[in-house]
């Protein structure tokens, strides 16, 4: 793999998830955790925890990806 195409693949990427970013800004992770234990029974509690992906975040990644992208092809010329 050359500089070049390494180059184009880390910006390839780093596109895909500027516009993963900018399409789902809001993701959701559920923690489930053991509350108490009386013998073999078990209370359990799950908590969810959302996440929000500011858009400024999202589009700086989806221009360095871009950025690379062009780096790559300029230097395959």
């Amino acid at each position: 793999m050359t500089r070049t195409n390494g180059l184009m693949t880390v910006g390839a990427v780093l596109v895909l998830i500027g516009i993963l970013g900018l399409a789902i800004p809001v993701f959701t992770t559920q923690k489930t955790e053991e509350v108490a234990r009386i013998g073999d029974m078990t209370i359990q509690a799950t908590q969810n925890k959302s996440y929000s992906i500011p858009p400024l975040l999202s589009g700086g990644v989806l221009i360095l990806g871009l950025g690379l992208i062009g780096a790559g092809v300029m230097q395959k010329r």
